[in-house]
């Protein structure tokens, strides 16, 4: 990719964890210069196990932040305050996922950054927002899910209410917040106006409730969890187990109905008033799944899968090993290395956009602080001092 859309873009990020660093990751991979502004301890996650890459890196660190540069700087210190500054004057956008009443305390929201910068664009990404009872209460992922309804409507209806098995909630609220920071960054090249935008993982969380929420809001309807994790009105949209494993099938539409049960040599369903339509269905699921589960049993879900060969969706349920380590994976570029000081070459996912069909090649976060000497340098001289 001989030019990423975002070069020329400079980002300085004040962040911890997953939600800021994965939306700034993707600010790095598409081009921006970001330098992760880091306590002299550095971003807690650098010492997350269990596989260690050093004193202050992980793979636990890696897979949030690749592709930025790093300074170490205490801002509450005056000299921290002025290379900062420096930094500010230089950047397009400031982001950082404190609580939410630190970015005024600390003095890196729009407000206190604006005399330096007008243009300046500041993104907030929170727990609980900037302006509520909750403004300064930490927060995580998990959390969310559990006040959201997520894991109410996630497992076995006879099981334990379920998270999702990563921090879905992080990914979503990093990107969400990077989509307001680049709508507010394109208004500031055109009106030279910064301001700060906003976003926090417990409106994120909600926002995934999607139709079920809408349901309820309108028809008092609460969503129960459902078996073989199917759709709430559709059907068959759910597992079925095989000879050797787990195949999930959706047909969404009548016609991939059809040509499940043609493919499965079952056409004696279609005479069925039970199965006559996919909502239907869904109200019979359980006959349904009794009547098809024999028929999947037969055959392996590799034979399912070339049996079905693109005419309806379905996907084989996989372990994390397997889906890594794929053939389509690898086909489609999904699994990416990247040279590492300590690794040698440390095995990564690769970016999921692709421009004009290529994906935006990757780099390691710079370690702990080692951007100081050319980036605090050049503060440096904008401030007319020595190194």
């Amino acid at each position: 990719m001989n030019a990423k859309p975002l070069t020329g873009i400079r980002v300085l990020t004040l962040e911890q964890f997953g939600a800021g660093p994965y939306g700034t990751m993707f600010l790095a991979e598409l081009g921006a210069e970001v330098i992760k502004v880091e306590a002299p301890e550095g971003d807690p996650s650098r010492h997350v196990g269990p596989y260690k890459l050093g004193p202050n890196d992980s793979e636990y660190f890696q897979a949030w932040n690749l592709g930025k540069r790093s300074v170490t700087l205490d801002i509450k210190s005056a000299d921290g305050r002025r290379q900062f500054e420096a930094l500010v004057k230089s950047a397009d956008c400031v982001v950082n996922n404190l609580r939410g009443t630190q970015p005024a305390r600390l003095g890196i929201d729009y407000a206190s950054l604006a005399p330096l910068k007008p243009s300046i664009v500041c993104l907030h990404i929170s727990a609980y927002g900037r302006s509520n009872e909750r403004a300064d209460w930490p927060g995580y992922d998990f959390l969310m899910q559990a006040e959201a309804g997520l894991m109410e409507l996630t497992g076995d209806p006879e099981g334990a209410p379920t998270r999702v098995g990563v921090s879905l909630i992080d990914s979503m609220s990093g990107l969400t917040g990077i989509v307001g920071l680049l709508s507010c960054l394109l208004r500031a090249r055109t009106t030279g106006q910064g301001c700060d935008v906003e976003t926090c993982l417990y409106d994120v969380a909600m926002h995934q409730l999607t139709y079920p929420g809408v349901w309820y809001l309108n028809e008092g309807a609460v969503s129960p969890r459902v078996p073989r994790s199917a759709h709430l009105s559709l059907a068959p949209v759910q597992t079925f187990p095989t000879r050797d494993g787990w195949i999930f099938i959706m047909c969404m539409t009548q016609k991939f109905w059809l040509s499940l049960v043609k493919a499965m040599g079952r056409e004696e369903l279609l005479g069925d008033p039970r199965f006559g339509d996919p909502n239907s269905r869904a109200v019979h699921r359980a006959p349904l799944t009794d009547a098809l589960d024999p028929t999947f049993r037969t055959r392996t879900t590799h034979d399912w899968l070339a049996t079905f060969n693109g005419l309806l969706p379905a996907a084989p349920v996989y372990p994390l090993d397997r889906a890594l380590d794929s053939g389509f994976a690898r086909a489609t570029g999904m699994v990416s290395g990247v040279p590492h000081p300590v690794k040698g070459t440390l095995r990564v996912i690769a970016n999921p956009i692709r421009i004009d069909g290529e994906r935006p090649s990757q780099a390691a976060c710079a370690p702990l602080g080692a951007d100081n000497g050319s980036l605090l340098n050049e503060n440096d001289s904008l401030l007319g001092k020595h190194a």
